[in-house]
């Protein structure tokens, strides 16, 4: 599982996000101030720090929580292929901000003076991905490794527990606040899942930083996760899918269509036999890959 094909294509918020924390943290880190970007809600409400609130949710404290977080925040760039830069930017402000204020909230109530102070990274951003993760990415392989069943899935879930113990209770306290933001946006909080910032926003980030790097790949039709809505075309797909078409009257998907759904985290063959069965309409074809009784 790599998130899809490689670079930020299609993904420029992502983009920004990352090349945002690599650079805060390296400033920060060059000049020995790493420890100042630590957030506690005194600096919020008593010393009105607000340019450390900014600049917490970007840089990490530590390289090695660096190397885990940007190694995160990039395969999850899948999610922002998959649902449009638009509405992907809707589930940044809601997972960031909801997890700060739920830090600063239990920060208030525990007063645990060992989480007078939290470490500092795009915790909230990060594990508010991993709900979308656990219940929408489909799993594409299985093995066993000492008597032990494994996943491709396990190698990302691996990633978030070594950056959620990296710094015990000052990293365990946002990493637990972040996925309680991510379930809250996916329960459809306030109709968040319908929400989406105007154009501009992905046009402003595209702009904001240099070109991607890597193959040029399709931009991905929404599909329902993060809450983005079917199309038109994948509603009437619904419960009714198409039989499967004949072999010799079907033209052999094209390739891109079958990248695209390798990318979610099918295996090639099936995403080739599903989009044969959906005349090669993508989200159609995703559709019968996540119905179990349509195969």
């Amino acid at each position: 599982m790599n998130g899809g094909p490689s670079g930020f294509n299609n993904a420029p918020l992502t983009r920004t996000t990352v090349i945002a924390t690599v650079l805060f943290t390296i400033i920060f880190g060059i000049q020995g101030r790493h420890r100042n970007l630590a957030l506690s809600y005194q600096d919020i409400f008593k010393k009105l720090q607000i340019w450390k609130l900014i600049v917490s949710v970007f840089g990490f404290s530590s390289t090695p929580e660096l190397v885990f977080g940007i190694s995160l925040l990039y395969y999850f760039r899948v999610f922002e292929r998959q649902i449009g830069s638009n509405k992907y930017s809707v589930f940044v402000l809601f997972s960031t901000i909801v997890s700060l204020v739920l830090e600063v909230i239990a920060q208030w109530l525990l007063k645990d003076p060992s989480l007078n102070i939290l470490t500092s990274g795009p915790y909230g951003l990060i594990f508010s991905s991993f709900v979308p993760f656990y219940f929408d990415i489909p799993v594409s392989t299985r093995f066993r490794v000492f008597s032990l069943n494994f996943s491709d899935k396990t190698f990302i879930y691996l990633a978030g527990l070594q950056l959620l113990l990296s710094s015990w209770k000052r990293s365990m306290l946002p990493g637990i606040c972040g996925i309680l933001a991510g379930s809250l946006y996916r329960s459809n909080v306030f109709h968040t899942r319908r929400m989406k910032l105007p154009d501009f926003v992905a046009y402003f980030f595209s702009r904001l930083s240099w070109p991607s790097i890597g193959n040029t790949s399709p931009t991905v039709s929404p599909r329902n996760i993060l809450g983005s809505a079917p199309s038109s075309a994948s509603r009437q797909m619904q419960g009714n899918y198409p039989a499967p078409a004949p072999a010799s009257s079907m033209l052999e998907p094209p390739e891109d269509s079958i990248v695209t759904l390798v990318s979610m985290g099918f295996e090639r063959n099936s995403a080739r036999q599903a989009l044969i069965r959906a005349r090669n309409d993508v989200n159609a074809a995703t559709n019968i890959l996540l119905d179990p009784h349509t195969s």
